[in-house]
């Protein structure tokens, strides 16, 4: 297990919530800790997670119960990166989204008209609430030509009572009716990673991602060009790395861990970075 960053100065942190700072709605040991050493020592940094279901403001609420405190704006999810991604690629076209207030208030707030007629994308998001008449819809429209874009590939995400579908295997029951596969902006695209950079004025050089799954947060970060921090938390146990044919640059056990790296690898000036 590879335990030690190399020494190059990191100017900036990306973490992955679910597994990295919280279970469920529990603070994991060493979140609190961690978080707060990133604004003791100033360090621009954003907390990244897939899930699509909850706006920050949810998000922040959450994170404040268990005991951790930032701001909404250190948030970023895929709802917000899927709306950021689209409105880059045709600002203000008409949509059919399928997903809760996290998604519909991003596609809102970029400035796109939520519509279920004549609309250029389809949009597929998490929720507990999919219904056959809306995912009728959505495959007619995507039959009439709208592009398919789905918030992340997660075909499950975690519950108490266990597994439940999410957003990737709706959109496999949607690609097995219309043929067409979704373009998914949330993890392991590394377009995650580039947007979440972009909002923080960072280099992918001088950043990591920290994470608890090989197969997105990993991956993702590698793709993106940064070094990345596995932790032992979450979905990932030290025995699955063999698995894989890449490897994070350090394994360590938890974000505890981390915590005095915030201070060891600042950079010895303060250097502002331009976007990549």
């Amino acid at each position: 297990m590879t335990t030690v960053l190399d020494d190059h100065p990191i100017h900036s942190w990306l973490t992955d919530m679910d597994g990295v700072l919280v279970h469920e709605d529990r603070a994991l040991p060493g979140a609190a800790d961690f978080i707060a050493a990133l604004q003791q020592f100033g360090r621009p940094f954003l907390v990244l997670t897939n899930n699509s279901i909850f706006t920050p403001r949810d998000l922040r609420a959450r994170l404040s119960r268990s005991g951790i405190d930032l701001p909404e704006a250190s948030i970023w999810t895929s709802a917000l990166a899927t709306a950021r991604f689209l409105a880059e690629q045709q600002p203000g076209a008409a949509a059919y989204v399928i997903g809760e207030a996290g998604l519909t208030s991003a596609m809102h707030e970029e400035g796109f008209i939520l519509a279920d007629t004549d609309v250029e994308f389809v949009v597929l998001g998490e929720t507990r609430t999919y219904s056959f008449e809306a995912l009728t819809r959505a495959i007619r429209l995507i039959d009439q030509g709208a592009k398919f874009i789905a918030t992340n590939p997660d075909v499950t995400g975690p519950s108490a009572q266990g597994p439940l579908p999410a957003t990737g295997a709706v959109a496999a029951m949607i690609t097995a009716a219309t043929g067409i596969q979704p373009y998914y902006v949330g993890k392991p695209n590394p377009l995650m990673m580039r947007t979440a950079l972009n909002r923080l004025g960072a280099h992918s050089e001088t950043s990591v991602m920290i994470g608890d799954r090989m197969d997105t947060d990993v991956k993702s970060g590698l793709e993106a060009g940064m070094r990345s921090v596995l932790v032992l938390t979450g979905s990932t146990r030290e025995e699955d790395i063999a698995q894989y044919p890449y490897r994070p640059t350090a394994v360590l056990n938890g974000i505890a861990d981390v915590v005095p790296l915030v201070e060891e690898l600042m950079p010895l000036t303060s250097v502002e970075l331009g976007e990549d």
